[in-house]
């Protein structure tokens, strides 16, 4: 397939209007948001209010996945974000910081045997916690690599037993109008739903984390609890999850509803095949401002590879 450069007439995805937005009128206000730089704040400098997570119990580093470059900075990390129940700008981290992370649960429901209501430091205690340090590839051509504090989804999908004909995931990101200013853009499908199949699900890469740089999570980066996906862009990992659904049937998800024709259900990494307005084969390190060529499935494809065997015919890649 022809791998395409973007070429100096072309912007980069922030930079442009859905073609769902543009067809609706609603859209013309505020849609185009550009892509702004990292926000300055130091580590730290983004404490949530009394409603903030306690610290995390201590996790042992799983020496299995290897990242194979620097781990990015805590300040790039935490302020350079999409998020955009905050806002569509990088730089929504001291909205995010607004929001309440105590008390909070997450319900999970649908087909499963043990239809269940945690609270989230009920959840965290139940689990096994570890760190991995995990690449991190936005469909936009960006990358980081962070240290995840968290748990195998897998853990969390066996104990509710789900049925044996549930074949898929979703993951419902909270709304919470009072400290979200972009849910008063109603043209988008509020709230934001990612999903998976129960197979990737119980992929031993499926994520479900905490915290990072060995603290709980901020709110940019999806607290207090968000699901990673790290052989997938990074779209595909929903943030601020409230709600876990099991279902026999293929989720609408957030951005695949705006943009279908741009954003697949699987969203696999390829550097092979571009996106629809530019090129997929390399990305700009998040601190450094490097670019590396891309790897397929984000150089997990040993670990992953095998779930998409017999599925030509599916569209795998973003």
């Amino acid at each position: 397939m022809l791998i395409r450069s973007r070429r100096g007439f072309e912007i980069p995805e922030s930079q442009v209007t859905p073609e769902a937005l543009v067809l609706n009128r609603r859209a013309l206000v505020g849609a185009g948001a550009a892509l702004l730089p990292s926000v300055a704040f130091a580590p730290g400098a983004l404490a949530q209010s009394a409603t903030a997570s306690p610290p995390l119990p201590a996790a042992q580093r799983n020496p299995r996945y290897v990242a194979g470059r620097d781990i990015t900075s805590e300040r790039e990390a935490t302020t350079y974000n999409n998020f955009y129940e905050f806002g569509s700008s990088k730089g929504i981290a001291r909205d995010a910081a607004r929001m309440p992370l105590r008390p909070w649960t997450i319900k999970v429901e649908g087909m499963v045997g043990k239809p269940r209501e945690f609270a989230i430091d009920e959840l965290i205690g139940l689990m096994p916690l570890e760190e991995r340090v995990l690449r991190l590839r936005c469909v936009e051509g960006w990358s980081m690599v962070v240290p995840w504090t968290g748990f195998p989804l897998a853990e969390l999908v066996k104990l509710v037993e789900p049925a044996s004909s549930a074949r898929f995931i979703a993951f419902q990101t909270a709304a919470i109008p009072s400290v979200m200013p972009g849910l008063r853009q109603t043209w988008y499908p509020w709230p934001h739903t990612e999903g998976c199949t129960v197979a990737e699900a119980m992929n031993d890469m499926s994520f479900l984390a905490v915290g990072n740089y060995g603290k709980p999570l901020q709110g940019s980066n999806g607290a207090p609890i968000r699901v990673l996906f790290p052989w997938k862009y990074g779209f595909k990992s929903g943030k601020s999850i409230v709600r876990i659904t099991f279902t026999d049937r293929q989720p609408a998800t957030y951005w695949n509803t705006i943009q279908p024709s741009e954003y697949g259900f699987w969203a696999n990494v390829n550097p092979q095949v571009a996106h629809p307005r530019w090129s997929q084969a390399t990305e700009r390190v998040l601190g450094t401002g490097e670019r590396v060529p891309t790897q397929l499935f984000n150089g997990y494809g040993e670990f992953v590879a095998d779930l998409y065997t017999n599925m030509q015919r599916e569209r795998l890649w973003a």
